[in-house]
């Protein structure tokens, strides 16, 4: 039995809660067991059902299209197993099998069909409703995912035709057009991209909220018929397929095949279709048309009877390169690309291919002039394999990344601990729009109604050029609203006078907005503690910075270097005369919490949000830090009985566990309230 929730404020704790857990999910990495989290999901109901005046608008129950979690678990027991296709290299392989069914069925037919780069979804109907949906997991048990394959284009809801029981399987999947938009957003939103389109669309398909996944777009072909009780639709592939095409049902393209030569015939046409195809393969399958024969040749534990996968070799081809073009992403980073005389790879022509960093430069060991090998990964990606390096032309050298920016001049640094290079220019024209999001942020200068689609409208139409032309936008109050950039009048007046009371905000947020590699939140503050004004800082030489507590060599020379560049300057000088403070409160600031470290999780109520207490704790010379370790000398949480990942963490480690009125209570003048 869960226990019961006794006060608004455990309420809205276990509502921060929940929310911690179901991001912690959508992005692949769960804290809890599906079990602890339906437990917190029946407290919550529970205290919303018994207290209704509690329920915030933004609740998880009351996310579109609730309940997305079964109360009996997400997991579902597959009515027929989901397993694997065994897969083959040569296409004498997929011969010999084909021969070996035909010993025993001489008049077997064959489809042959794309084998779509996915994951398998099956689908249950009952009296032409869709009842469930269902990952493959390991074959015998998956997980539920209804919610989310009811806003799929592609899956029929309701079938006219069928009234009968009948389960399809098929392979959800993301269109390459699709996958480029989403990782575009995941970059201009900070976020992690996703390296192919499969694993965009496996996350896609687990989100918690079946509006994201309606925003990021998946596909579905299907291409099998599971089980029916009507045996026309199980008696040929080719048929059940053409059947459930009838009923709007985007099914799998192949071909039936009767002879050797056509099976190969087929193969081979989709191996050349595969770079003129949205969506990517990585094979074809070749099944048994009558499903009835497939139970004579059992394929195991592992994989079903009556297919066999064939996988396709990369094609390679020699091309020479003629140019190496830089240019530089909205994050700054530097991309370099390949420009090489056209070939044709899986039925495509291409001329291009990304050179990722000096690194991988270096380790190829080519510059222009050189021959080199390319081949498309997932035969999708045109990748370099090699140089050709007898094939090298006298005077051709590895080629060099520059130091300066093509697009704006300013240094490219490489960054601490990794490969990529960047343009430290945050006004740089290609990382423009990235940077006026950084700047507007909750950790940096916090200007409410100040987000990513706007930030986007006014780069786009030339009002923001580098962020010091935030604070200018109220000249011209009138074009913006004509033009419909920050809404109407109301809109962009609280907007303007969220920018205008930005100007008060403490140095280090300006700080943490600059962009300064290297340079987040907590080093802001830890400086602007440590210099008391922008000015101090800017003049600091590298000997001085690295004074600072946490500030490392590298780290002062990325700082230093910031700072003598023309165009941060000028920014910068900008910025003072728009009146933003530049330096630190001359008020002695208290050190009562210096040398402790805490960590905050769930809903305050002492202070509008935890980056006021945040704040807070700072004022006093405290740190805050975002998990739990050793070093943590207490965890803030109103919710000292959670199950939470921080709570148990604590516990394991023995670090108390306070709520805000314990460690208000344990200041020295006795605080209670936030200043």
């Amino acid at each position: 039995m869960a226990a019961e929730v006794t006060s608004e404020n455990e309420y809205k704790a276990l509502v921060a809660e929940v929310k911690h857990y179901n991001e912690a999910y959508e992005a692949a990495v769960p804290e809890i067991t599906d079990y602890e989290y339906d437990q917190l999901m029946l407290r919550l109901k529970a205290a919303e059902k018994a207290h209704p005046e509690w329920r915030m608008p933004d609740s998880p129950t009351q996310r579109a299209g609730a309940p997305i979690r079964r109360e009996n678990g997400v997991t579902v027991e597959h009515d027929v197993p989901m397993l694997s296709i065994q897969d083959v290299f040569t296409k004498e392989e997929v011969l010999e099998w084909v021969h070996g069914v035909r010993e025993l069925h001489p008049d077997a037919l064959f489809r042959v069909e794309h084998k779509i780069d996915g994951l398998s979804m099956s689908i249950r109907y009952e009296n032409g409703e869709m009842v469930l949906a269902e990952t493959r997991g390991d074959g015998y048990i998956g997980e539920d995912v209804t919610v989310n394959a009811r806003v799929i284009p592609d899956v029929v809801q309701k079938l006219s035709g069928i009234s009968f029981p009948i389960e399809v399987r098929g392979e959800v999947y993301m269109k390459l057009a699709d996958f480029e938009r989403v990782n575009e957003e995941q970059e201009l939103n900070g976020k992690k991209t996703f390296a192919n389109p499969r694993n965009c669309a496996a996350g896609t398909l687990r989100q918690l909220d079946p509006a994201e996944t309606k925003k990021r777009g998946l596909s579905m072909f299907i291409f099998n018929v599971q089980r029916s009780e009507n045996p026309d639709y199980i008696l040929s592939q080719d048929r059940g397929l053409a059947l459930l095409a009838k009923e709007g049902m985007k099914t799998v393209p192949g071909t039936l095949c009767r002879t050797d030569d056509e099976i190969v015939s087929a193969i081979d046409a989709i191996g050349e279709s595969r770079g003129n195809l949205g969506y990517d393969i990585d094979g074809a399958v070749v099944k048994i048309d009558q499903i009835a024969y497939r139970n004579d040749f059992p394929a195991g534990s592992k994989y079903s009877a009556g297919h066999i996968a064939y996988k396709y070799p990369p094609e390679e081809k020699e091309t020479v390169i003629r140019d190496i073009e830089v240019s530089i992403g909205m994050t700054g980073r530097v991309n370099p690309t390949a420009v090489f005389d056209p070939i044709r790879l899986c039925g495509t022509t291409v001329s291009r291919a990304t050179l990722h960093n000096q690194d991988f430069i270096d380790e190829l060991g080519i510059g222009i002039g050189d021959t080199v090998v390319v081949y498309k990964s997932g035969e999708i990606i045109p990748k370099i394999k090699c140089a050709v390096r007898e094939k090298r032309p006298a005077g051709v050298q590895n080629f060099r990344l520059p130091d300066r920016c093509p697009v704006c001049g300013a240094p490219i640094v490489r960054e601490e601990g990794a490969a990529d290079m960047r343009c430290v220019n945050p006004s740089c024209p290609a990382q423009l729009v990235r940077h006026v999001i950084n700047f507007v942020g909750r950790d940096a200068m916090d200007i409410k109604g100040f987000g990513e689609e706007i930030a986007k409208k006014l780069t786009d139409n030339g009002y923001i050029k580098n962020v010091g032309d935030i604070y200018s936008l109220k000249d011209v109050r009138e074009e913006l609203i004509d033009k419909r950039l920050t809404g109407k009048d109301k809109n962009t007046d609280k907007l303007l006078a969220a920018i205008e009371a930005s100007k008060q905000n403490e140095p280090y947020r300006l700080l943490t907005g600059l962009a300064v590699p290297n340079v987040g939140r907590t080093s802001a503050k830890t400086l602007l503690d440590h210099f008391g004004s922008m000015d101090a800082l800017e003049n600091a030489g590298i000997e001085a910075l690295t004074e600072v507590p946490d500030i490392g060599e590298v780290t002062a020379r990325a700082i230093y270097d910031y700072f003598r560049e023309d165009a941060n300057r000028e920014l910068l000088e900008r910025l003072k005369q728009a009146g933003l403070r530049m330096e630190e409160s001359t008020e002695e600031a208290s050190d009562e919490l210096a040398g402790k470290t805490y960590v905050v999780t769930g809903d305050v109520s002492h202070f509008k949000n935890r980056n006021e207490l945040k704040t807070f704790i700072e004022s006093r010379g405290g740190k805050v830090t975002g998990s739990v370790s050793k070093k943590t000398t207490a965890l803030i949480n109103n919710d000292i009985a959670s199950v939470s990942g921080k709570n148990r963490k604590a516990k394991e480690l023995g670090i108390p566990i306070i709520s805000e009125e314990e460690f208000l209570a344990s200041l020295e003048d006795g605080t209670r309230t936030a200043r």
